[in-house]
């Protein structure tokens, strides 16, 4: 039995982008086993995949976070002794190939560590010096990211035929999502639109230039409940719950639930696919509605779509930008800051977002 381990510390998009990368491989080795390296928080959403033998939850990050937490010498034994420890875990597992995403130097050299002989990924800023196999990268621009990634399994002689993203959602979550949906006041026999408020999590600081205002999903929600007759759903994490707040202010309750901070990840995933149409900004909510088959309107800023908007792009997925001077200004993993008043995003209006919702809506009438 060949087994594989595909490393994406990477957020909840990447790592969605690469479930092409495992069901290619599955298909062209069906008795394969593929194991998971990512992130924490990440790794529920990949707990349900049918084509995933084992998940390794901790990434740098998490490593950083745990050391941290701690004081004096226990800094460094703790974050030290949960990296040695998955190291070690991996290396029971007797891998035979790597597919490394992550474009960082480390990775590389704990694969080797976990005793990986073949180590695919690619070369960045000369960071792939531990990888056997390398394609040599400036950074994802003209293509979608799903595409890049794809081009790895080359490598390897393995030629993806369906490119689509994959998440899966248990029978329980989708009736504790559907529970807790009814609870809210929410009736799923009429159309429902969830808004992502949010989103923009791994930038940190910076998440704020991702984000269309929160005024603006005001007066969008109250839109759609008066003009639409749908139920609107706040989805996002704790941190955005005053985002949520100031939608409701704007549009008022009626027709409106919040479950902001209500979900985990796989709940999250069952709520979203409970739903008639997701409106978000660029982020991971946007790219579990696409491989969940839910309908989009995604508003993007300074990240360039057609690298890291729905994939593949269809009917189902209106992206609404525009296309300032300065735009797409995040190029080659890099965010240099706005000089133009994030005019990529105040310059979208609420009619134009509106409309799309509701061709959306007639259009699955």
């Amino acid at each position: 039995m060949e087994k594989f381990l595909i490393i994406n510390p990477f957020g909840i998009g990447d790592v969605l982008f690469t479930t092409p990368v495992i069901k290619a491989i599955k298909e062209k080795h069906p008795g394969s086993y593929i194991g998971y390296w990512c992130n924490e928080r990440v790794g529920e959403l990949l707990k349900g995949n049918p084509d995933i033998s084992k998940v390794f939850p901790l990434s740098r990050g998490d490593i950083k976070r745990i050391y941290k937490g701690l004081k004096g010498i226990n800094k460094g034994l703790k974050g030290l002794g949960a990296l040695s420890g998955l190291i070690m875990g991996i290396r029971r597992e007797r891998f035979d190939a790597a597919f490394d995403f992550s474009l960082d130097t480390r990775y590389g050299l704990w694969s080797k560590l976990a005793g990986i002989k073949k180590r695919i990924g690619f070369d960045y800023k000369a960071r792939g010096r531990f990888l056997t196999d390398r394609i040599v990268l400036t950074g994802y621009s003209g293509k979608h990211v799903v595409e890049y990634y794809a081009d790895l399994l080359k490598l390897i002689e393995v030629y993806p035929k369906d490119k689509s993203l994959y998440l899966n959602v248990s029978d329980e979550n989708k009736a504790n999502a559907r529970r807790r949906l009814s609870q809210s006041g929410v009736d799923l026999s009429r159309p429902v639109i969830g808004i992502a408020m949010g989103g923009g999590a791994s930038w940190g600081k910076d998440a704020f230039y991702k984000q269309w205002p929160a005024e603006n999903f005001g007066q969008l929600a109250q839109k759609i409940s008066r003009e639409a007759g749908a139920h609107i759903v706040l989805l996002g994490s704790s941190d955005e719950k005053l985002l949520a707040g100031k939608i409701i202010d704007i549009a008022g309750n009626k027709n409106i639930a919040d479950l902001t901070g209500k979900f985990d990840l796989e709940e999250l995933a069952a709520a979203i696919k409970e739903l008639s149409i997701l409106v978000c900004n660029d982020g991971g909510p946007l790219h579990m509605a696409v491989a969940l088959g839910v309908s989009t309107v995604s508003i993007f800023g300074p990240v360039d779509e057609k690298v890291y908007g729905p994939y593949p792009p269809g009917q189902k997925h209106a992206v609404i930008k525009k296309d300032v001077s300065c735009r797409p200004c995040y190029k080659d993993f890099r965010f240099n800051g706005c000089d133009n008043d994030r005019r990529c995003l105040e310059d979208v209006s609420v009619d134009e977002v509106f409309q799309k919702v509701k061709d959306m809506l007639c259009a699955a009438t």
